[in-house]
């Protein structure tokens, strides 16, 4: 199957999940995907994520979700740039959302960071989606 926008289907499969209560979700596997989903473990949005090897040429990643009293624990998640609009940012105009609460997730030269990890090192790039 063909996507135009496959981070934003992975996105959206964890809303689903997260709305129905699953405790992980399976979608297909991508090196972007896997380091947006790097940054989220890493951030506590989600437990975890393995790749699996469906045979050759075909992957996919199970991501485990993460709740906190019942509640998910991404409350927000929007993708920012899109396939028909790209958002760039330089390093000191990256968005802060809900005024620091949460978190926007950058592809930059330096790899897919958080905002934080961004200002850190001083980079720019794409905003790829936020999250809190």
């Amino acid at each position: 199957m063909n996507l135009t926008d496959p981070l934003g289907d992975m996105l959206t499969r964890i809303r689903n999940g997260q709305q129905a209560r699953k405790d992980s979700i399976v979608t297909p596997a991508s090196k972007l995907r896997a380091r947006v989903l790097d940054v989220l473990k890493r951030e506590g949005y989600i437990r975890g994520f393995s790749e699996f090897d469906l045979g050759p040429g075909r992957r996919e990643i199970r991501i485990e979700l993460k709740y906190h009293e019942g509640q998910p624990a991404i409350q927000w998640l929007q993708r920012v740039s899109k396939p028909g609009r790209r958002v760039y940012s330089g390093s000191q105009e990256l968005p802060r959302v809900r005024n620091g609460l949460g978190i926007s997730i950058i592809s930059t030269p330096k790899g897919v960071l958080s905002d934080a990890e961004a200002r850190e090192q001083n980079v720019g790039g794409e905003v790829l989606c936020t999250v809190f």
